[in-house]
C-alpha cells in the first residue's frame, strides 16, 4: 500500500512540474483513432470481507450440545499480479468504452480463531488456511479523459468486472464460488511516449454478490471442520489494483 501511494505522489509532482510549459507532442493522432488495442500488467491487492455468526450450539458424537465462537478474517492485503488485454472504443472526444479482458493471479491468507478452546499456553486455537486464486476477467469500463495537455491526459472510470474463479479445493474450511463480479472506479493518466502510449491506473474494486460457497460445508468429510465453515455466512471481496497499460 505505501509502494502504490508513494507512485501516485511521485506521478503527480511529475504532472504538476510538466503542465507549467508547453512541449512538442508525441503521437498527436493517437487517439482519433475509432479503435485501438494493447496489453496491460499490474500489481494489485486482494482483501475479503467475512461476516461472522458469532455463537454456534454443535453437537458431538455423545449427542451433548456445546455453544463455540469461532471468529474468520483474512488478516492482512494480500499482493498478486495482473497480465491481460484490452481493446477501446472512441465514444467522442472526452469519453471511451473499454473491454479488457485479464487473469488475476493471487494467494488469500485466511485466519480461523476457535475462542472457545485453548492451547498449552491459554491462546485461543488458530487455524490458517491459503485460498490460491486464478480469476478470469472481463471489465468493461467507461473512461472520462481530460483535454490533451502536452503528452498527458489525466482520466477517471466505472466499470463492471465479472470473473470466473479457476482454483477452488473442495478439502478446506472455506470456498469461494466459481464466479463473481466487481464494481469498480479509478483514476488513471495517459502518458504519449516516442513510440507509443503509457497508462498508469489506480483501481478500486468491491464485489457485488456474496462470493461465499454456503453450501460447502455440505460437502465436507471431516466433521471437525463444520464449525469454522459455518462460522461465517458471507464474504465480499475487495481489491486494490495498480495497473500499466501499452497502446
Amino acid at each position: 500500500m505505501k509502494r502504490i501511494i508513494g507512485i501516485i505522489i511521485l506521478l503527480a509532482l511529475f504532472l504538476n512540474t510538466k503542465a507549467q510549459e508547453r512541449t512538442v507532442q508525441n503521437k498527436p493522432y493517437m487517439d482519433l483513432r475509432p479503435i485501438h488495442f494493447g496489453v496491460l500488467v499490474g500489481s494489485h491487492l486482494q482483501d475479503i470481507e467475512f461476516n461472522n455468526i458469532g455463537i454456534q450450539n454443535i453437537s458431538d458424537d455423545k449427542a451433548d450440545s456445546k455453544q463455540v465462537v469461532i471468529s474468520t478474517d483474512q488478516d492482512r492485503w494480500d499482493m498478486g499480479f495482473t497480465v491481460g488485454l484490452l481493446g477501446e472504443v472512441k465514444l467522442n472526444t472526452y469519453l471511451q468504452f473499454r473491454w479488457a479482458p485479464a487473469m488475476y493471479f493471487g494467494t488469500r491468507h485466511i485466519k480461523l480463531m476457535n475462542h472457545s478452546e485453548f492451547d498449552t499456553n491459554h491462546y485461543a486455537i488458530e487455524k490458517r488456511q491459503e485460498i490460491k486464486s486464478t480469476y478470469i476477467s472481463s471489465a468493461f469500463e467507461i473512461i472520462t479523459a481530460a483535454p490533451r495537455f502536452n503528452n498527458h491526459r489525466p482520466y477517471v472510470l466505472v466499470g463492471l468486472n465479472p470473473m470466473l474463479n479457476l482454483n477452488n479445493a473442495n478439502d478446506s474450511y472455506i470456498k469461494l464460488k466459481k464466479y463473481d463480479c466487481y464494481a469498480e472506479i479509478g483514476v488513471g493518466c495517459d502518458f504519449y511516449l516516442p513510440y507509443f502510449k503509457l497508462r498508469p491506473e489506480l483501481k478500486f474494486m468491491y464485489s457485488l454478490i456474496n462470493s461465499l460457497d454456503t453450501k460447502h460445508g455440505n460437502k465436507l468429510r471431516d466433521p471437525s471442520m463444520l464449525p469454522y465453515t459455518n462460522s461465517i455466512n458471507k464474504a465480499r471481496s475487495k481489491i486494490i489494483a495498480l495497473t500499466f497499460y501499452f497502446e
